[in-house]
């Protein structure tokens, strides 16, 4: 016959090793999402979308404008919002960068030609 402290320690050290066993299963039984492969984009990626899309704006607002669609005083007053945002985010950019001059930092110097040409 064996004695009921002995019982109760089965049963404790049988418990133990299930709950082991179910936090191993627990954690190495994760199942990855197609979502945790996709790449995620960096604040500067962000960023030269913002830009690009302002761009896109400004060379649209232009184009309005010389449809007739907008008065001078419209065209400039959005414009303008349209301009000092695109400084806000390329400052943003300089920031981001360290004001060292990247290839999508000289890329945005010139992309207001490019829109004030179109």
């Amino acid at each position: 016959m064996t004695s009921p402290m002995i019982d109760v320690g089965i049963y404790i050290a049988a418990a133990c090793v299930l709950l082991a066993l179910a936090t191993l299963l627990f954690v190495f039984n994760v199942h990855l999402d197609s979502s945790d492969f996709t790449p995620h984009r960096t604040k500067l990626d962000q960023l030269l979308e913002r830009r690009d899309a302002i761009y896109d704006n400004l060379r649209d607002l232009r184009f309005e404008y010389r449809a007739g669609k907008y008065s001078e005083s419209d065209f400039e007053e959005i414009k303008q919002s349209l301009e000092v945002e695109a400084a806000r985010v390329l400052a943003e950019m300089d920031t981001l960068t360290g004001h060292a001059p990247t290839p999508a930092t000289r890329q945005a110097a010139t992309a207001p030609e490019r829109v004030r040409n179109s």
